[in-house]
């Protein structure tokens, strides 16, 4: 596990060096680089044929090309895999911290981690070698909204995906694309002796660019959301959006009002809830309805 974790948090370095400023990175400069920061981290010895081993690592595992311009003397990423890094730096920051974290360095002396964070799964190393390797999964599947009813599955995987600290697997299930909880998932097998063409042409982004979290539903509309909160909450909206579509209305010292546009999924209602002190729902009303029978619920429960 050492090596292989190693190995990991070095491709994180490589990656984050090469989409730095520079077009191109000398390799002396890279060689340099990647050795201190793996020293950092507790590991030693870094030479250019193991980075070279690391550069087909990367397009492999996560269709990034590594390049050498021979005018330049340097390293770059090939300018059409941008979209690539972009969709799988998320994923390497949080899989290096994570695992940092858990492994025999001095990080933790500096880094409070959250005791809550979710455990690490042993489907994750599977189901990305299924993906890599375009293999079919069979698992058991636990559905929490149907009294724990349990399925069988065998899916096609596509993606993992991370979402308020869960990981998600998205896979073609009888010819539709659908979302499976990791955490849920029993007895995942890969079916190693067969092998399916992987869709390239979903639009990752914009299919979860109408929803917040990881529930897609179509059939729910895009909505125009106006929200209301004092100055205080407003600074930690402002740091943190609540979504990709937030619009500030108003901003002083007596209140913040932003808009954004989405499906009212309840996953959204319960990050509504979440900073509820100073929320009021301006509108639609059918979501202030919503939102006023769950806080009468609530107090009701706690009378």
């Amino acid at each position: 596990m050492g090596s292989r974790l190693e190995g990991l948090q070095r491709l994180l370095v490589i990656i984050n060096k090469l989409e730095g400023k520079k077009r191109y990175v000398p390799v002396k400069e890279l060689k340099r680089s990647v050795a201190d920061a793996m020293a950092l981290r507790g590991y030693s010895g870094v030479t250019l044929r193991t980075l070279q081993r690391d550069f087909k690592e990367i397009d492999s595992l996560f269709g990034i090309s590594v390049k050498f311009d021979e005018s330049a003397q340097g390293y770059y990423i090939r300018e059409e895999d941008e979209n690539a890094l972009e969709r799988y730096a998320l994923f390497l920051q949080n899989f290096d911290l994570l695992n940092a974290l858990e492994g025999d360095t001095n990080l933790r002396t500096y880094v409070l981690a959250e005791h809550h964070r979710p455990l690490p799964s042993e489907c994750l190393p599977m189901l990305i070698a299924a993906i890599k390797h375009t293999h079919p999964v069979t698992f058991r599947y636990t559905l929490v909204r149907q009294g724990d009813k349990v399925e069988e599955k065998k899916v096609l995987p596509h993606y993992l995906k991370e979402s308020n600290q869960r990981w998600y697997l998205l896979a073609y299930d009888e010819g539709t694309l659908k979302t499976f909880g990791v955490d849920r998932i029993r007895d995942l097998r890969i079916c190693g002796s067969e092998t399916f063409k992987r869709n390239m042409d979903i639009d990752v982004e914009e299919l979860f660019r109408d929803c917040y979290g990881i529930w897609n539903q179509p059939d729910i509309p895009v909505e125009e959301i106006v929200l209301k909160y004092d100055a205080l909450d407003g600074k930690f909206l402002k740091s943190v959006p609540l979504h990709h579509s937030q619009q500030v209305l108003v901003d002083n010292a007596d209140e913040f009002r932003i808009k954004v546009h989405l499906r009212i999924t309840n996953d959204f209602v319960m990050e509504l809830l979440s900073r509820s002190r100073s929320l009021e729902v301006i509108s639609p009303l059918h979501l202030r309805e919503q939102v006023r029978k769950i806080y009468e619920e609530a107090l009701k429960r706690n009378e």
